[in-house]
């Protein structure tokens, strides 16, 4: 593929997927690259709608095949929230400290074992010539009480991975994108295309 433009503002979830795609995309873009790049009102009811409905406008915008993403935490003990309210769950332009300070008072009380989650993706590409296909990545594991390492954004640091011990914040962005939401949407995305 020659171009593919990515339906983010956020550089480093673009490295991220322009990482996965290597070799197989010549040039990868994103909304920050272009003047006036609309902003999609997230008003779906599931992280596909969103995603999709974010790729189908950046298709539209620049005239490229399109990939977005919509993803987020969901809680068991919360219902499945924050969910696709993820990224704006202390409310509208919330920053990801003021997220996790509103999970966490939200989770006051619930015991350790009671506490499990998981992020999940839905990835959409979108082609100028009407191909819509959705990939989906799910990442079990459970919320802690307090925030352990420095890396990942968002939720990470509060995200104890099943299996590892360690937060998502605290693995390696190699083991990271071999284990995480994004990462296994973006590898089927990755098949699909070679």
């Amino acid at each position: 593929m020659k171009e593919l433009v990515i339906a983010t503002r956020n550089r480093g979830k673009m490295k991220e997927i322009e990482a996965f795609l290597a070799g197989l995309v010549e040039r990868v873009t994103c909304a920050a690259d272009f003047e006036a790049f609309p902003e999609t009102v997230e008003d779906g009811a599931t992280f596909e709608a969103n995603a999709l409905k974010k790729a189908r406008e950046a298709m539209k915008f620049t005239g490229l095949p399109a990939l977005a993403d919509d993803s987020g935490l969901v809680v068991d003990a919360l219902d499945g929230r924050p969910g696709v309210y993820s990224a704006r769950f202390a409310g509208e332009g919330a920053d990801d400290a003021a997220n996790n300070r509103t999970l966490l008072h939200e989770l006051a009380g619930v015991s350790p074992e009671r506490r499990q989650a998981a992020f999940v993706c839905a990835l959409a590409f979108i082609s100028p010539e009407g191909e819509e296909k959705v990939f989906y990545g799910r990442v079990g594991g459970c919320i802690l009480a307090e925030a352990r390492g420095e890396g990942g954004f968002g939720y990470d640091p509060l995200f104890l991975v099943d299996g590892f011990g360690r937060t998502m914040a605290e693995l390696s962005v190699d083991e990271k994108n071999r284990i995480s939401h994004r990462g296994q949407a973006l590898r089927q995305f990755r098949e699909y295309l070679e």
